[in-house]
């Protein structure tokens, strides 16, 4: 991307991408100036690419990043981040503009309410995967064999230790941490969250 620059003010007058030419007072320049002009070059006509400063972007599925800022500073055009808000852990009321709970009350899920209902709904898929055994014994009294009850009793330990987990992250890094693949000297990828088991 491309900023045209007003230098009297170092203000960026407009955004272009590149695509087409331009007209500047009365002089009209053709695309190929974004591919075949040098920086320098399109600097004397005042425009300059847009470096974007991804610095302050973090990852949103935990934060909640700002849109950017574009600025030019008389030598570089620039776009960039503000800070970054982490997602709200607890759920919330909604506002109206007034400030006051919206009537009748929505509630707006935090970030660990949605990470629980995501282990969840994993334990749940896995469990119905063998839930024929549970509709068998129940019609024919066949028995269910001791793998499937020793696999689901897993899957709900297991889904238990990581919703207990989620609750118990004392903050966003703590949250993230939880979700970090690393890989061991034995080349085994895991993260502290763990998973929910799948039947072999």
């Amino acid at each position: 991307m491309f900023a045209l620059v007003d230098k009297s003010d170092n203000s960026i007058t407009k955004f272009l991408n590149g695509n087409r030419g331009i007209n500047i007072g009365d002089i009209q320049y053709p695309r190929s100036i974004f591919t075949l002009w040098s920086e320098s070059e399109r600097n004397a006509i005042n425009i300059y690419t847009v470096t974007i400063d991804d610095s302050k972007l973090k990852n949103n599925k935990w934060y909640i990043n700002t849109d950017i800022t574009y600025s030019f500073d008389g030598t570089n055009a620039t776009g960039s981040y503000g800070d970054a808000t982490a997602k709200a852990h607890a759920d919330a009321n909604a506002k109206d503009r007034d400030g006051n709970d919206v009537d009748p009350v929505v509630v707006i899920e935090g970030l660990k309410t949605k990470l629980i209902k995501a282990v969840k709904s994993n334990a749940a898929s896995e469990l119905a995967k063998t839930d024929w055994y549970i509709t068998r014994k129940t019609e024919k009294n066949t028995a269910i064999p001791s793998a499937i009850t020793t696999h689901r009793d897993l899957v709900r330990s297991r889904q238990a230790a990581m919703e207990t987990s989620i609750t118990n992250a004392s903050d966003t890094p703590a949250l993230e941490t939880l979700y970090t693949y690393t890989e061991d000297s034995d080349g085994v990828v895991s993260r502290p969250l763990a998973l929910i088991p799948t039947l072999e």
